[in-house]
């Protein structure tokens, strides 16, 4: 993949990480909180988290100082 792919990519995958967050926070206020699924788009989430710190430090090199 290209860096304008990866930069892409990673800008999409903070884009479902936001829209997750938001998901959550509606089903944890709704009245019938349905524990499962919210457990579940807590596990995505993390995933996403990962995939985005991955995609950041290929993307931003390290500078040694």
């Amino acid at each position: 993949m290209s860096e304008e792919e990866l930069r892409k990519r990673l800008e999409m995958l903070r884009i479902e990480h936001r829209d997750l967050d938001a998901a959550i926070d509606a089903l944890s206020s709704a009245a019938a909180l349905d524990q499962l699924q919210v457990a579940r788009l807590k596990k995505r989430k993390l995933k996403l988290k990962d995939q985005i710190a991955m995609l950041e430090d290929y993307l931003i090199p390290d500078i040694i100082a």
